[in-house]
């Protein structure tokens, strides 16, 4: 009896002391010493410092060892795979990271050269190129989004002017450079040349089939060119209408081409050589020689030189005044200019448009001004048909500008680590010179353009938000899935702003100073730009616009209406158009 109330009060005591607080804590510590020991060893292994074996811990073992033991091995097995996942994951990501920084440096590199040769005909070895940059000019790739303006530009004249008699240019069925491809032995190849230029060959700046053009667009033009360039201007029979371009204030460049457009087709109907003499917005320092103040200071003239030197002589004698050899602008009333007959030479063309145009999710058949439309889509082609050395370079920088960098990370994945490094000596092949010269600068393609026309323009049509542009956006991504860019073109900086909202977009666009307001008028935004800012870049987007796999616009903006006309007889017409809006003589 003494020994059982020894065991109990032995009993009692241990309770109390296993529930002291003092204990508790003891065992805890206990505990958790264990945990953080086997933390700690499994760090220790899995950086491979040290290599300890998983027994070391039977030792600690005070109880239910076996099953401790196995507890204790598994959570050190689970963490030491969890560390090296872990270690592999920042060491990759480090590794990323590094890869990311190189290729970013080298598409800095190269788009830095690209840009310090942009406006280069040819690269220097031993120039600016290497002491800038660390390039030998010979190891530079090709930019595929630039264009050799001096070049091409030489190309466009030979396609604008007679060789000696003949009636036509050495206009072919081949295309761009292939023309200049020197013969020797084989003369075989010059036969098709004489015999395309003795037939009448359709002019070059026509792409795409009659099918992918508006009505006639071939003919039209080439008949455009012929009335344009008589083969004698001298002849007593040829007649002139000289006009300058509209100068009031009010008049966006829109406008002014329209106008021109409308005294085009007065000066066909009328049998006369159309001179287009000073344009206003062309008198700024961007324009040199005799291209300043004058539409041929962005696009080949409208007639030829012979031509324009006698109009300004007739304008001097009473007798061409007299007998009608002249006339001017203000020969016209307002209305023959805006809205006179159109040219009908050709028949009634318009009659046979497509119907491509969507307003609502309908198709626009037919209006009451179809032959207006057609026209001045003819008129503007013609206008606008050969860019000059000056348009040329402004469409180079703003493609470098809003594509270079992208340009520069798509060829440096076919190029070796130290390719600014190396010497390419190899001589361009003719395929190069002759063929793949003349494709079109590189553009991130499917590419959306998108005129977003606001600001005053509210007083002649309804201005409708950036939110339904995108709507029609979507609409051409839906049958698309492959279209994320948009060339965007708009005078307001709040749609600029809400570019942020689309990030499933990549929006381009020209770094011009913006609108801020709604009430500012066209004239004085563009006045605060300066007259060589805000003729270039509207210029651009334009062109930019053309070139577009589609496009989303308004039906009331002129601009809208010309650029469509500009991609009708582009090669374009299947591409259709998307307007937000249903005005004016629709």
């Amino acid at each position: 009896m003494n020994q059982k109330s020894i065991e109990r009060v032995v009993s009692q005591r241990a309770m109390q002391m296993g529930s002291s607080f003092p204990c508790q804590i003891c065992v805890v510590g206990f505990l958790c010493g264990i945990c953080l020991t086997s933390l700690f060893l499994a760090t220790l292994t899995s950086f491979g410092a040290f290599h300890f074996n998983p027994t070391l811990f039977s030792s600690m073992s005070i109880a239910n060892s076996t099953t401790s033991h196995n507890n204790i091995n598994m959570v050190t097995r689970s963490n030491c795979n969890f560390k090296i996942k872990e270690t592999e994951r920042l060491l990759n990501s480090k590794s990323t990271r590094e890869r990311d920084d190189i290729d970013d440096e080298r598409v800095s590199l190269l788009y830095s050269a690209w840009s310090e040769v942009s406006n280069k005909s040819t690269i220097d070895d031993n120039g600016d190129l290497e002491h800038k940059h660390g390039i030998r000019g010979s190891s530079l790739p090709n930019a595929p989004h630039l264009e050799n303006c001096k070049l091409k530009t030489q190309l466009y004249h030979d396609f604008d002017e007679r060789r000696g008699n003949d009636r036509f240019p050495p206009w072919t069925s081949w295309k761009g450079f292939l023309q200049t491809l020197p013969v020797t032995s084989n003369q075989l190849i010059q036969n098709p040349k004489h015999e395309a230029v003795s037939e009448g060959a359709y002019p070059p700046w026509i792409v795409g089939s009659d099918e992918d053009n508006y009505p006639l667009t071939r003919k039209v033009q080439r008949d455009i060119w012929i009335h344009q360039h008589p083969l004698n201007c001298s002849n007593p029979n040829v007649k002139f209408l000289v006009a300058d371009w509209e100068r009031l204030p009010g008049f966006g460049i829109g406008a002014q081409i329209a106008s021109m457009c409308g005294l085009l087709g007065i000066a066909i109907n009328e049998g006369r050589v159309l001179v287009a003499n000073h344009y206003n917005r062309a008198d700024h320092d961007g324009c040199k020689g005799s291209s300043r103040s004058s539409w041929s200071c962005y696009f080949l003239p409208e007639t030829s030189l012979e031509c324009r030197q006698r109009a300004f002589e007739l304008m001097k004698t009473e007798e061409a005044w007299s007998k009608g050899v002249v006339t001017t602008k203000e020969s016209y009333t307002s209305k023959n200019i805006w809205t006179g007959p159109t040219p009908r030479k050709w028949g009634l063309p318009w009659n046979y448009l497509q119907p491509t145009t969507s307003i609502n999710g309908s198709l626009l058949a037919s209006h009451r001004k179809m032959d207006n439309r057609w026209w001045r889509a003819q008129a503007v082609r013609y206008f606008m048909r050969f860019p000059t050395e000056y348009t040329c370079n402004l469409m180079n920088e703003a493609r470098h500008v809003a594509f270079g960098k992208l340009a520069a990370k798509m060829v440096l994945q076919s190029l070796s680590a130290d390719w600014s490094k190396e010497s390419s000596n190899k001589q361009q092949s003719d395929i190069n010179e002759y063929v793949w010269s003349n494709h079109k600068p590189w553009v991130p393609r499917p590419l959306l353009s998108m005129h977003v026309r606001m600001g005053d323009k509210a007083c002649e049509m309804k201005v409708v938000e950036f939110e339904e542009y995108m709507q029609l956006a979507d609409q051409i991504r839906s049958h698309f899935p492959n279209l994320n860019s948009i060339w965007l073109s708009t005078e307001m900086q709040q749609v600029i702003d809400k570019t942020r909202e689309y990030s499933h977009w990549n929006f381009y666009y020209t770094k011009v100073r913006r609108q801020v307001r709604s009430n500012m008028s066209m004239a004085d935004y563009e006045a605060s730009l300066g007259r060589e800012i805000s003729t270039n870049y509207p210029l651009v987007n334009f062109l930019m616009a053309a070139d577009s796999d589609f496009f989303v616009g308004t039906l009331g903006s002129t601009w809208s209406f010309l650029i469509d006309g500009m991609r009708n007889t582009g090669g374009k017409v299947m591409a259709g158009y998307l307007s937000v809006n249903k005005d004016r003589f629709w």
